[in-house]
């Protein structure tokens, strides 16, 4: 692939979860989760991006959102369940990304707030349509997803390089 070929990168917070006595770590889905999870799997396959690499925490309430999500898809991605991915700042989620090989095109993150929706922020040095305008309104609720491109290597990857193509949350 050519570096000067656009890559994709999905931020797609956790649907919403349920506050049973567990560990924050093993917290599952709600049922309005399980709900929103398959609707933004249906909302991702609509995009027409096919990745060719899932990186997903290993918090249970995200496993249960791709496993929800990725049902919906046409063809499954490669899937790496990445502990660093929770409770991950920013930066610690733009060093992980800059260890992606350079022939994936098209990358889905799945993760948690405040970290996704901070990196949604860093990454995203302008904007589509209103995308902007629409992600800043409603914040990056549970199964909210940001769609963002870039050109240039993994490795370059940094912010304000990306473009905010699309946003989606589902209905409050």
């Amino acid at each position: 692939m050519s570096v000067a070929e656009p890559r994709r990168i999905v931020l797609f917070r956790h649907a919403k979860a349920d506050w049973p006595q567990v560990t924050d770590h093993e917290r599952p889905l709600a049922d309005r989760g399980r709900m929103d999870a398959a609707e933004a799997g249906r909302r991702l396959t609509d995009t027409g991006i096919a990745f060719d690499l899932a990186l997903c925490s290993t918090a249970v309430r995200t496993r249960e959102t791709w496993k929800l999500a990725v049902h919906e898809f046409p063809q499954r991605p490669k899937t790496v369940y990445e502990e660093r991915i929770y409770e991950a700042s920013p930066g610690e989620l733009i060093a992980l990304l800059n260890e992606t090989p350079d022939d994936v095109r098209n990358l889905l993150m799945v993760g948690h707030n405040p970290g996704i929706q901070g990196l949604a922020d860093v990454l995203a040095g302008s904007g589509e349509d209103d995308a902007r305008e629409r992600m800043t309104r409603r914040g990056f609720p549970a199964s909210a997803f940001a769609v963002l491109s870039f050109t240039g290597t993994w490795k370059g990857l940094e912010p304000g390089v990306a473009t905010l193509q699309d946003y989606w949350a589902p209905a409050e």
